[in-house]
């Protein structure tokens, strides 16, 4: 395994990407305490705030009463999911104009891997970028910086100067600026395996480091672990492709659309957008889940499918699981928040007909009518043709919501 003897890598995290966009937009907004929100009206909760907001003390995942008694003038912005997928491929067409892009790891998260010339003048490459996003996007969009010999370790040195930050930790140097830090301030260490660390002894990343690999890679369970040690370490680990083994959607219910009946029409839309994703990416699905959350507890169940993406199918399996979980569910019970999920699989050209059906020609002929549907949407830019009714809840963003661990395609928000 390899260790650099310089950086070589780039880390780049937007500032409170989602209202600084929004502050973007709107210019009265600039300069003042912004919270993102799902929806207008109801108990809910900040998505995502910006650096005034967050000065205030209020922070992403805040209920609103708690956010506003922190800062009374905060304002709210109910979300606008199309916008910020706009506003990032505006943005990683800029910062590639600067310098290519090695990986989108998220909406507001990307790395680049740098050459000769921004390895020997690292300040003046994020200078470059942050100029051109300034005057190409905005002033209200801001990012940190991050350099260092792996992405991981770019990626912590970046989070050390927010906002508008820039670090630079050379080979030499990472280890120290490692051991200012806490455990918890490491990526890949979550509140469950903080706790894990503190009852065996483990306090500090300084302690974390001078154990051996194999003994980390047994704190973890898995390999996981063994492969943390080496990035900060300073070793060039690459990490395993992944693949993709399911497309999913949820949706939180606007506070007047908490009933049943609202709830299976948002799972019926949700599983239509799912099973256009997996037609586009070119899969077959062979399972179905269904989950359903109320304010106290949630139900759900899972359908086991023959290799299917067509609308008719997964209707028709959303049918079997609802007939099953509704009557788990008390009378009087309001859905907070429901999702579906296609599930294990299977790439087109792998697909297998099950011989003990035998409805190879029923189901090539609703595969040919999804077809057909998803070509005339896609030729109008809309949902002009569907399966059966199409009438999105209140604030819409059904199927293309505000993410951090995924970017939606334009046809997400059709």
């Amino acid at each position: 395994m390899r260790r650099p003897d310089t950086i070589e890598h780039l880390y780049l995290d937007f500032d409170g990407f989602f209202a600084s966009v929004e502050q973007l937009r709107d210019p009265r907004l600039r300069g003042r305490p912004v919270g993102v929100i799902p929806y207008v009206g109801g108990r809910t909760c900040i998505i995502a705030c910006s650096r005034e907001a967050k000065a205030r003390g209020v922070q992403n995942i805040m209920m609103v009463d708690e956010a506003m008694a922190k800062c009374r003038d905060l304002i709210l912005v109910p979300q606008k999911p199309d916008l910020y997928r706009r506003a990032h491929n505006a943005l990683v067409s800029v910062i590639g104009s600067v310098i290519p892009i090695d990986q989108i790891k998220s909406i507001d998260e990307l790395s680049c891997a740098l050459d000769a010339a921004a390895r020997r003048a690292p300040s003046d490459t994020a200078h470059n970028i942050k100029q051109a996003i300034r005057y190409e996007i905005g002033a209200t969009v801001t990012c940190s910086i991050g350099f260092a010999a792996n992405r991981h370790l770019a990626k912590i040195a970046g989070g050390t100067q927010k906002p508008d930050g820039l670090s630079i930790w050379w080979p030499d140097e990472a280890e120290k600026h490692l051991h200012k830090l806490k455990l918890e301030d490491i990526p890949g260490i979550g509140k469950a395996m903080h706790k894990r660390l503190l009852r065996m002894g483990i306090y500090d990343v300084k302690g974390l480091m001078a154990l051996q690999p194999k003994h980390v890679r047994a704190i973890w369970k898995n390999v996981t672990g063994e492969r943390l040690w080496y990035t900060l370490h300073g070793y060039d680990v690459q990490a395993p492709d992944t693949q993709r083994n399911m497309f999913g959607h949820a949706r939180v219910l606007p506070p007047e659309s908490r009933r049943i009946d609202d709830a299976r029409d948002v799972a019926r839309l949700l599983l239509v957008k799912a099973a256009r994703r997996t037609r586009r990416d070119n899969f077959y699905a062979t399972n179905l889940y269904l989950w359903l959350r109320g304010y106290e507890r949630g139900w759900g169940d899972i359908l086991a499918l023959p290799q299917v993406n067509d609308d008719h199918a997964v209707l028709a399996g959303l049918n079997i699981l609802w007939n099953r979980v509704i009557p788990l569910l008390p009378r009087d019970v309001r859905i907070l928040r429901v999702g579906v999920t296609l599930g294990d699989l299977v790439p087109s050209s792998a697909r297998q007909l099950d011989l003990f059906l035998k409805d190879d020609d029923q189901r090539q002929r609703c595969e040919r009518i999804g077809n057909a549907i998803d070509g005339l949407n896609s030729k109008y830019g809309s949902t002009v043709v569907s399966v059966g009714p199409w009438q999105p809840p209140k604030g819409g963003n059904v199927g293309g919501k505000i993410s951090f661990t995924r970017i939606p395609s334009a046809e997400d928000f059709w």
